[in-house]
This record gives C-alpha cells, sequence and structure tokens, in this order.
C-alpha cells in the first residue's frame, strides 16, 4: 500500500508543469509567493551576514546597471519594487532571488570591465528569476527524494540484499544524470535569456561573450562540465556567439544607459 501511495504521489506532482519562455517544459510545484517568502527570508538572513559596501560611488554604479535592466523584467517574474545591494567581498559572485533581490559582490567588478559586462552578469542572474529556475531546482528535488523513499520501500518489500548501495547508486545516477545537467540547462538558458534582456536595456550584447571570456581567466582548474553544474566556458561562449545575431536585433541603442564605473 504504501509503494502505491508514493507512486500515486509522483504522478500527481509531475502534473505541477509549466513553460520557460524558451518553450521547455517545467516541473514547477511550488507558488510564485512561495518562492517570493523564501527568497526574502535568505536576502535578508545574507544581509545579516555579509558586509554591506558603503561606498557610493561603487552603489551608484550597480544601481544604475540593475534600474536599468529591471525596466524590462516581467511583471510575471516580480510586480514590485527590486532591492538592489552591493556586498563588500572579494567573492566573484552576484545572484537574484525570487521576491525582487539582487546582490552584487564588489569581486565581480574586477572582473567586470564595464557597465555591458556588469549587465550581462546581473541579465544573467535576473533570468534564473525570470525562467522560475529555483522552483525547478526545488520541485526536482523533492522528487529525486521522492523517488529515493518509493525505491527503499520497493527494496524492503521484496528483500534485495545489499539495499543500502542499491540506493547510492541510484542518487549517483539522479546526482550526475539529472540533477547537475538540469542545473547546466539553467546555467545556460539565462546566459541566452540574459544576454537578450541587456540588449533590450540598452547594453552591447557581445559583452556577454567578453564577459565570460574574462571568466575562464578566472577559472582555471574548474573541474569538467560533466562533473560540474555549470557550462564550460566555452561552452558558454559558443552559445552566447551563436545567439548573437538574435540579441543584436533587439539591441536598444537609443535606449543605452550611462553608468560610470568608479
Amino acid at each position: 500500500m504504501k509503494i502505491k501511495l508514493l507512486i500515486c504521489l509522483i504522478i500527481f506532482t509531475i502534473t505541477g508543469c509549466a513553460k520557460s519562455s524558451t518553450g521547455r517544459n517545467q516541473i514547477t510545484l511550488f507558488s510564485n509567493s512561495e518562492l517570493s517568502k523564501m527568497g526574502i527570508t535568505s536576502f535578508e538572513e545574507l544581509k545579516q551576514k555579509e558586509k554591506i559596501s558603503t561606498d557610493v560611488k561603487t552603489n551608484q554604479y550597480v544601481q544604475c546597471v540593475a534600474n536599468a535592466v529591471i525596466k524590462h523584467v516581467p511583471k510575471s517574474a516580480h510586480s514590485g519594487d527590486w532591492e538592489v545591494v552591493t556586498f563588500d567581498s572579494p567573492q566573484v559572485n552576484a545572484f537574484a532571488l525570487p521576491g525582487g533581490k539582487i546582490g552584487v559582490y564588489t569581486g565581480i567588478l574586477q572582473v567586470t570591465e564595464n557597465q555591458d559586462q556588469l549587465a550581462a552578469i546581473i541579465g544573467h542572474e535576473v533570468a534564473h528569476v525570470i525562467e522560475r529556475h529555483s522552483n525547478e531546482r526545488l520541485s526536482s528535488n523533492q522528487l529525486t527524494q521522492i523517488g529515493a523513499a518509493a525505491g527503499s520501500a520497493i527494496l524492503t518489500q521484496q528483500g534485495v540484499e545489499n539495499k543500502e548501495t542499491w540506493l547510492m547508486a541510484g542518487m549517483a545516477i539522479a546526482q550526475y544524470g539529472f540533477l547537475m545537467p538540469y542545473s547546466r540547462m539553467h546555467e545556460s538558458e539565462a546566459d541566452i535569456v540574459g544576454q537578450d534582456l541587456m540588449a533590450k536595456s540598452g547594453f552591447q550584447p557581445k559583452a556577454a561573450i567578453a564577459l565570460w571570456q574574462n571568466m575562464a581567466k578566472q577559472s582555471k582548474g574548474a573541474p569538467p562540465e560533466f562533473l560540474s553544474t555549470h557550462p564550460s566556458n566555452k561552452t558558454r561562449i559558443d552559445d552566447l556567439t551563436q545567439h548573437l545575431t538574435t540579441a543584436n536585433k533587439l539591441y536598444q541603442s537609443k535606449s543605452r544607459p550611462s553608468c560610470i564605473k568608479p
């Protein structure tokens, strides 16, 4: 009976489907309000832990680029105001969270040479929110846990020996065959959606290619793509280069921002 209930639960949860803006089918088990609450809570916790930059020019620069990008974010992703915080940290990182939150670490400003490259970063991160990637990742992790529970119940009922070994093998297959490629797919989708977004915002879309060329210099010794949650720098550069013709058609040169890097 437990096995039947677990199988029914899996079938039921898979029906929570949506589509990305690129036309890809998605499994999203959480509501937008749930994701927004999670994002807001995580952001507030992070602001308590991390040092926030007090440099006026740096904050103005990051806010300028973010504001230009935010104007072109669909209301379906977030209908209210966005909060942008610059963290004083050498981390080469940035992020966006459901609930209208953007964080930029000052370390990323050492890699982004100009406003266009910073827009590529912010556009990429906001694209994760637009495409509901957090929802997908949480949903896929939940389904993996349900599947593991179902597998354990089946193995126990059938009296299979070395049950733990079989379960570990199954989790490894899920990790490297589904969850990690799933994350790489998210990153690739965010690259393309982010490149379109920066173009609509008046930033040169070709800067996204230059950005990842800079990133490649920073990431020597990175794990092979098969064992990474991110595409290789070469893959990203090739994909963005291939998409450049499309992004250039969206480029709004007349509305080009003028954000001055400190």
